[in-house]
C-alpha cells in the first residue's frame, strides 16, 4: 500500500511539473536576457600549447661501468692484470656501443620531435586562420546587424528564437521571420504547440479499498482556458524576446502569427491553422508590465486576432499574409485610374501592364504585390487568395503580346507556381493561346485569361471599357 501511495505522489508531481512548466513559459523569459552577445559568438580561446610526449623526452647519455683497479695483493695473482685489462676494455667497448645507440635513439628522438613541432605549428596556423576567418564572419554580422540589413535583422532574430528555453515536449520552435527595412517591422510566423501540451489529468487518487490508483480527467473548461492562456504567453513571450534583444533599434513593429500545423479531425489532412495575429509598436509594447497582465485581455488591447476555440482549429485571419512578405515586392502604383486616358492596353508599355493586372486583381479581392522585373521570366505578381480551403497563394505572369502566347509560356508559369509553393497560376495575355497551351494548362491548378477574358475582368471589376488593338 505505501508504494501505491508513493506511486500516487509521484504522477500527482508529474501532473504539477507539466502545468507548471506550461503556466510558467511567459515568466520564464522574463528572466532571461535575451539579447545576443557577439563576443560570445567571437572564438577567443588560444591553441593548445606544444606537449612533448613522454616517449620523446630526451635522457642523459649512459655512463661507463667503473672497474676497480687492482689492489697491490691482487697484482701478486698470476694472470690478474690481463683479465684486468680485458675487464677494462669491454668496459670500454660496451659504454661505447651504448652511448652510441643513445646518440640514435636521440637523433631519432629529435627529427621526431621537429615533425610533432611542425604538425602542431601547422594545426595552430589553421586553427588560427580559422579563428580569424570566424571572427571576421562575426563582425561583419554585427556590423551588417548595426546597419539594419535586412539578411542580418533576420538571422540575428532568427538566433534570439533558437536559443529560447522551452518545456521540451510539445513545443516544436519552428517559425519564419521576415524583415520589412522601409517600415522596420519584422514578421513572425511561429508554430504554437497543440492543446495535447494541457495535462489531461487533473489528478490522481489511491483508492485503498480497490487497491487501484484512479485518474480524474480536467474539465474542458479548464482545458481550453489554460490552453489559450499558453496561446497569449507564447505571443507575448515572443514579441517580448524580439524587442528586448533589438541592440540595433532594428525593430518599431512586430508581427506575430500564431498557428497550428496539425491534422484537421474532420477530414485527416494536414492543415495550418493561424489561432493568434498581433502587430505590436515597441514602444507601446515595452511600456507592458508583462508579470502583471492578463495575457488575453492584453493581447486584445494591442488590437490582436485571438481565436476562441485554437483548441477547435478556429482560424483568425493573419494580420500580415507572411507568404506577401517578399524583398522582391515593389510599390505597384495605380494603372486603373489613368486607362481612360489611354484605353488601348496595347499602347501600355509592359510594366504598366504588369501593374494594371496586379490593380485589377486586387479590386478582385485578392491581396496583390507587385514584384521587381527579373530576365528569367518569373513572376510578375503574388496574390493571396484568403478564402479557407480554396484560397492560398497565387502566381500571375502577364503578357502584352500580340502574337499567340504558345505552351512554353505555360510551362515557365506552372514551374514558378511549383517553385514558389502556391496553390495556383494565372495567366494573363492581351492575345489568346494556342491548343498546346490549353492542353498543358488541362488538369492543373492553372487559369489562362486571354485579351477577350482580361476585357471583361476590367469592365466587370473596374468598370473600365478598355480595348486591345494593333
Amino acid at each position: 500500500m505505501a508504494d501505491r501511495e508513493a506511486e500516487t505522489e509521484d504522477l500527482n508531481s508529474e501532473v504539477k511539473d507539466q502545468l507548471d512548466a506550461v503556466q510558467g513559459v511567459l515568466a520564464h523569459t522574463l528572466r532571461v536576457d535575451d539579447r545576443i552577445s557577439f563576443n560570445s559568438l567571437r572564438n577567443r580561446s588560444a591553441f593548445e600549447p606544444f606537449k612533448l610526449p613522454s616517449a620523446l623526452v630526451s635522457k642523459p647519455a649512459p655512463t661507463p661501468a667503473v672497474v676497480e683497479p687492482l689492489s697491490w695483493m691482487q697484482k701478486l695473482i698470476p694472470g690478474a692484470s690481463s683479465k684486468h685489462a680485458r675487464a677494462v676494455e669491454a668496459n670500454r667497448a660496451s659504454h661505447a656501443s651504448a652511448l652510441a645507440e643513445h646518440e640514435r635513439v636521440e637523433a631519432t628522438k629529435a627529427a621526431a620531435t621537429a615533425k610533432a613541432l611542425d604538425e602542431h605549428a601547422q594545426r595552430k596556423a589553421a586553427f588560427e586562420a580559422e579563428q580569424q576567418r570566424r571572427n571576421a564572419e562575426v563582425d561583419e554580422f554585427e556590423a551588417d546587424y548595426r546597419a539594419k540589413d535586412a539578411d542580418a535583422v533576420v538571422a540575428y532574430n532568427e538566433m534570439v528564437l533558437s536559443r529560447s528555453e522551452y518545456p521540451e515536449q510539445g513545443f516544436p520552435q519552428n517559425f519564419r521571420l521576415a524583415y520589412n527595412a522601409a517600415s522596420s517591422e519584422l514578421v513572425v510566423e511561429y508554430e504554437l504547440p497543440l492543446s495535447s501540451v494541457i495535462p489531461a489529468e487533473a489528478e490522481y487518487r489511491y483508492i485503498k479499498s480497490r487497491d487501484e490508483i484512479e485518474s480524474k480527467a480536467r474539465k474542458l473548461a479548464d482545458t481550453r482556458k489554460l490552453y489559450q492562456d499558453l496561446v497569449a504567453s507564447v505571443s507575448l513571450r515572443t514579441l517580448h524576446e524580439l524587442f528586448e534583444a533589438d541592440q540595433a533599434d532594428a525593430l518599431a513593429l512586430v508581427t506575430f502569427t500564431g498557428i497550428l500545423d496539425t491534422l484537421d479531425p474532420a477530414t485527416g489532412r494536414e492543415v495550418r491553422v493561424p489561432v493568434i495575429s498581433v502587430r505590436a509598436p515597441k514602444a507601446e509594447f515595452e511600456k507592458i508590465r508583462l508579470d502583471k497582465v492578463d495575457k488575453v485581455v492584453c493581447l486584445r488591447n494591442l488590437g490582436s486576432h485571438v481565436s476562441s476555440r485554437p483548441d477547435e482549429l478556429q482560424a483568425v485571419k493573419p494580420i500580415v499574409e507572411f507568404d506577401m512578405v517578399d524583398r522582391r515586392f515593389i510599390e505597384q502604383g495605380d494603372a486603373l485610374s489613368g486607362l481612360e486616358s489611354r484605353p488601348n492596353l496595347m499602347d501600355l508599355t509592359p510594366s504598366e501592364f504588369e501593374v494594371l493586372v496586379s490593380n485589377l486583381f486586387g479590386k478582385m479581392g485578392l491581396e496583390t504585390k507587385l514584384t521587381r522585373s527579373s530576365r528569367d521570366g518569373g513572376v510578375d505578381a503574388v496574390a493571396f487568395d484568403a478564402r479557407p480551403v480554396l484560397g492560398g497563394k497565387v502566381v500571375i505572369q502577364a503578357k502584352r503580346y500580340r502574337d499567340t502566347v504558345g505552351v512554353s509560356a505555360v510551362r515557365d508559369l506552372y514551374g514558378t507556381m511549383l517553385n514558389e509553393g502556391a496553390s495556383k497560376g494565372i495567366l494573363v495575355c492581351t492575345s489568346g493561346y494556342g491548343t498546346d497551351a490549353y492542353n498543358f494548362s488541362k488538369d492543373k491548378p492553372l487559369e489562362l485569361i486571354d485579351g477577350g477574358g482580361l476585357l471583361y475582368l476590367l469592365r466587370e471589376h473596374a468598370g473600365t471599357h478598355a480595348r486591345i488593338a494593333s
